[in-house]
């Protein structure tokens, strides 16, 4: 958990409910432009997807490259056995589906896509992004920044998957979140997403029975307030101490 408490350090020296989240300057630069560079190219669209709804299957050819401009996606893995793991819940702004721009046109997707919420995304033909970079290299540099942040995002999951106890996960799960999906409010730092306990047990590889248990404790704790399946952390700090 102390990769946690990093993450949330610069909350210490703010009030509760005065914590500045979101991107800095120039990352929200990239991502505009990164906008701009996807939805310019031949055969783009944009495409709304429900909450739950597939994007893409395991298996389904890699021809488009997708960008978030409102909601979230889960990217999971599915395996022989039928186990299905989270790797990564990307927000607003992230880059994924760009496989067939490392493997060639003809690759498969390795991974299960889902609307985690309610999803606009912008898209475009794997082909038109290639030619694109070759006609133009610095849309090479646009796509490898937002493919290194997904990739980041990928790695802070794995992370909190490695927590072999399963409170220390939940709230490992509950921080990252806070960190791309927080809003603050005069309570802490309210989850901009509206998390079933099932969804959140299928997240972290966890039981619908074991998650509501575990929520209720840290509620009970003073650490968390649910309203309508928001979740509000009340002091990220004191909640990531707590299971240090």
């Amino acid at each position: 958990m102390a990769g946690a408490i990093r993450g949330f350090s610069r909350f210490a020296s703010q009030p509760s409910g005065q914590v500045a989240l979101g991107l800095n300057n120039d990352q929200a630069t990239i991502n505009r432009t990164l906008l701009d560079v996807i939805r310019s190219l031949d055969g783009a669209s944009t495409e709304m997807v429900e909450r739950s709804k597939t994007i893409f299957f395991p298996g389904d050819p890699a021809e488009r490259v997708y960008l978030i401009r409102r909601g979230a996606v889960k990217l999971s893995r599915v395996y022989e056995s039928g186990e299905e793991i989270t790797v990564a819940l990307l927000r607003e702004n992230s880059l994924f589906g760009v496989l067939s721009l490392l493997t060639g046109h003809r690759s498969d997707r390795f991974y299960h896509a889902v609307a985690f919420t309610r999803v606009e995304m912008t898209t475009a033909p794997a082909a038109s992004v290639k030619q694109a970079i070759e006609n133009e290299p610095s849309v090479g540099l646009f796509l490898l920044q937002g493919l290194s942040s997904r990739i980041l995002q990928t790695e802070t999951m794995i992370e909190t998957l490695t927590h072999r106890d399963m409170s220390s996960r939940l709230v490992s799960f509950l921080l990252v979140l806070c960190r791309d999906f927080g809003v603050p409010d005069e309570k802490g730092i309210t989850i901009d997403l509206r998390l079933s306990h099932q969804a959140i047990a299928e997240a972290i590889g966890s039981t619908r029975v074991t998650i509501t248990r575990l929520l209720g404790d840290l509620r009970n704790s003073g650490l968390v307030h649910i309203d309508r399946k928001k979740i509000t952390v009340l002091d990220p700090i004191a909640l990531a101490k707590r299971f240090n």
